[in-house]
């Protein structure tokens, strides 16, 4: 690891950046704390690495501080830690530039996978790169229903509102999910989010 290789935390609860700063230290990585998005941005001295964001938070929330790091020029990948309920928030904050997003309550091996892949692609302020053609050869395995159910979970809708829109039970939503996740070789519903992204570049 670079020495400028920092995981940013950002998240207002203490028992979160606890558990996630002994996370870091079990894996030798480097980490500094915010409680805050003021916080961060009055302290933060240009160090590069990655950006742990709660979306949610009192005073300036993850998706303004996601604008204001933009209007200041900071390019930190940003990885959103976020509820169940904040998960069309997350959707959107993809899609004008945040890398990745984890619901709590997340998974450790899942979360330093992703954080690895930032760090490792800092330069790139990217992970892995999924092709236009990998995307599409992807996404053209999928069934007519199976592209509905992606659609909407594309535009950041949960599994009750899906149902509720295609006529079908939210158990139903859950299994077109789960054969979506196969098809696509994707191990989250982030990195089906990408897929379906990056299969919608011109």
């Amino acid at each position: 690891m670079k020495p400028e290789h920092i995981v940013h935390i950002v998240d207002d609860d203490p028992s979160v950046c606890d558990s996630l700063t002994v996370l870091m230290e079990s894996v030798g990585l480097q980490s500094r704390v915010y409680n805050s998005a003021n916080e961060f941005l009055d302290n933060y001295d240009k160090m590069g690495g990655c950006l742990l964001l709660d979306v949610r938070m009192p005073g300036m929330d993850g998706m303004e501080l996601q604008q204001e790091l933009k209007k200041r020029h900071i390019h930190l990948p940003i990885i959103l830690l976020t509820a169940y309920a904040d998960v069309p928030l997350a959707v959107r904050a993809m899609r004008t530039g945040a890398i990745d997003f984890i619901e709590k309550p997340f998974d450790p091996e899942g979360l330093l996978h992703s954080i690895h892949q930032c760090l490792d692609n800092y330069s790139n302020l990217a992970l892995t790169p999924i092709t236009l053609e990998d995307a599409q050869a992807r996404l053209s395995c999928l069934s007519k229903r199976e592209h509905e159910v992606l659609n909407l979970l594309v535009e950041g809708k949960l599994s009750k509102v899906i149902a509720d829109q295609l006529n079908i039970s939210p158990r139903t939503v859950e299994g077109h999910r789960a054969r979506i996740m196969s098809k696509l070789e994707a191990r989250s519903l982030p990195e089906v989010i990408r897929i379906a992204l990056a299969g919608q570049r011109p």
